[in-house]
């Protein structure tokens, strides 16, 4: 098993490439559901903790009430994967909220954005503009090259 600070730069690296992912819950039947969404990602030496801006609708908040945690997978189509399993958690504080927004606007593109292009999302203080913290116990990075012997390592890290 590789070291957390191993995974988890290699995890950033490769997610805020691919930028996309898709980000799955269970419902009170644990019946899964997943749906793409656009985190960004922060390793300070110590801890990574992912956050994503996001609608807080009645379907995510029940899915997270029943169970707070998501499988966040990344695909390239240079079949590099990464995954993170995670603890979910809202967040609506309007400091947390400015932070996320703010980090949006200074991440370079295409991993940053301006969230007011969302429909609804004028300022990181409306109602809609909700996020999410991510805090991975489970962390895996797959080059695609894997898959013809020409890359490596793959690497897991699990809490």
């Amino acid at each position: 098993m590789a070291s957390l600070e191993q995974t988890a730069t290699a995890f950033v690296d490769m997610a805020h490439k691919i930028v996309w992912a898709n980000v799955a819950t269970v419902d009170q039947q644990n019946r899964p559901r997943s749906r793409v969404l656009h985190p960004f990602w922060e390793w300070d030496g110590e801890k990574l903790i992912g956050w994503v801006g996001t609608g807080a609708t009645q379907t995510k908040r029940s899915h997270l009430e029943h169970s707070p945690f998501v499988y966040i997978n990344y695909w390239a189509p240079d079949q590099d994967t990464c995954v993170a399993e995670c603890r979910a958690d809202w967040v609506f504080d309007d400091d947390t909220c400015r932070y996320v927004w703010n980090r949006y606007l200074e991440l370079p593109s295409p991993l940053g954005y301006n969230p007011a292009m969302i429909p609804g999302w004028e300022k990181p203080e409306d109602e809609s503009f909700s996020v999410l913290r991510f805090e991975p116990w489970r962390l895996r990075v797959f080059p695609g090259a894997m898959l013809s012997g020409q890359g490596g390592p793959v690497l897991v890290w699990q809490n």
